[in-house]
């Protein structure tokens, strides 16, 4: 979907002056720390998966998106999948108290969930099917404008690159994120850096980008 997190090649948003990480804190308020904790607690519940988060993220106005710090956007995607999923209320929500206890899911104690964290959610697919694209072969991504989360970023649609590297066969988030689980190859695509940003761009800084093969088409 065109929202506001797709913020690559877009003027106006002032310069991205980024702390040096030796400087800055892990979290930088308590509750951010504990709405990080919460996120990765209810993902235990196994009711929605990574790509749908993103997507309840996304899925908020622009402005308050904007507006958000990143932490803050993390729990409107939190709030937005609780009550969809119905595990809690609107009015539970915004009254802060539970009004009946959800039954029938197992959430693991600090040891375990520290043990899965570490271990990771890998997307690679045990899937053995040969890719449609090869290592130097130059593709164009598909300019769609799906009403839906997609991994593909504005700037490259409808542009050519050539074909760097395969990664093999993971989860298409773009479907992921509407529950559809299937499996699609990923390819790195080298971009030149006038094809994405035009002539004024400078010549010989390319632009990796990982895409999967359902956003690319044969040159």
């Amino acid at each position: 979907m065109n929202g506001p997190h797709d913020l690559g090649g877009q003027h106006c948003l002032g310069p991205i002056t980024p702390q040096h990480e030796y400087e800055e804190p892990t979290f930088h308020h308590e509750w951010e720390r504990r709405a990080f904790a919460l996120t990765l607690t209810c993902g235990f519940l196994k009711c929605w998966n990574i790509d749908e988060a993103r997507h309840a993220r996304e899925r908020q106005h622009p402005v308050h998106y904007l507006r958000n710090t990143y932490y803050e956007n993390w729990l409107t995607g939190l709030e937005t999948l609780l009550v969809e999923k119905g595990l809690i209320t609107c009015e539970e929500l915004a009254s802060g108290e539970s009004l009946d206890r959800v039954k029938g899911y197992d959430v693991p104690n600090g040891e375990k969930a520290l043990e899965l964290i570490a271990k990771g959610g890998p997307s690679n697919m045990d899937e053995n099917f040969p890719p449609n694209f090869t290592v130097g072969e130059r593709v164009r991504v598909l300019n769609n404008h799906a009403n839906r989360h997609t991994r593909v970023p504005r700037y490259t649609r409808g542009k050519i690159g050539v074909i760097d590297r395969l990664h093999g066969v993971h989860i298409f988030a773009d479907e992921n994120a509407i529950g559809i689980k299937r499996g699609a190859h990923i390819y790195s695509i080298r971009f030149e850096s006038r094809e994405l940003w035009g002539s004024g761009a400078k010549k010989g800084n390319p632009v990796f980008v990982d895409l999967w093969e359902p956003h690319l088409e044969g040159v």
